[in-house]
């Protein structure tokens, strides 16, 4: 029906100009007023259907556009938000796995160091049994030892009594004259 009334309005002026044989049509002040009442009322035409259809459906899509990018704002502003959450309980985790993990060092330190301790005081007291072993062993050959030298300073000095002076001297005479020497 709107197409219809441009087609109208296109005839009519061709059958007025057919009439007419002078000049361009719209420059003729006798076709100013039909000119104007079709300007007005295809003005209004198309002003009802902008403001009824046209602009209705414009002012729609940008509603639901204005819609969608709020609700992809919201979406965004929630995703940040949940980062931001899981962000705040791996950095809590990770500060407990560190403490846990400081805290197992330090057992671990303290558990090898008292093992540590426990062989050094067993090494120490094995050393310390050895040590008072060989130590009563060496008293024990040195006692030996010096209760040997007697007998072969005794004899030493017999043999170079004889050889000296060509006479036997008994055990008996070395150690009497040796005594007071080894006081």
């Amino acid at each position: 029906m709107i197409a219809a009334i441009p087609a109208f309005v296109v005839m009519a002026a061709a059958a007025t100009h057919e009439e007419k044989a002078g000049g361009l049509p719209q420059l003729n002040p006798a076709d100013f007023s039909p000119q104007l009442v079709w300007l007005a009322v295809t003005f209004v035409v198309l002003y009802l259907i902008l403001a009824y259809v046209a602009l209705p459906r414009i002012g729609e899509v940008i509603e639901e556009r204005r819609d969608r990018v709020q609700r992809d704002l919201d979406a965004a502003e929630r995703y940040k938000a949940q980062t931001d959450a899981a962000l705040a309980a791996y950095e809590q985790a990770l500060s407990e796995a560190r403490q846990k993990a400081s805290t197992m060092a330090k057992d671990m330190r303290e558990k090898l160091a008292a093992e540590t301790e426990k062989e050094r005081s067993a090494v120490e007291s094995e050393l310390s049994a050895k040590l008072t072993e060989a130590e009563t062993r060496i008293a024990a050959t040195k006692t030996k030892a010096l209760a040997s030298v007697d007998e072969i300073a005794t004899d030493t000095a017999s043999a170079v009594v004889s050889k000296l002076l060509g006479e036997e001297v008994s055990p008996a005479e070395v150690r009497k004259v040796l005594q007071p020497a080894a006081e």
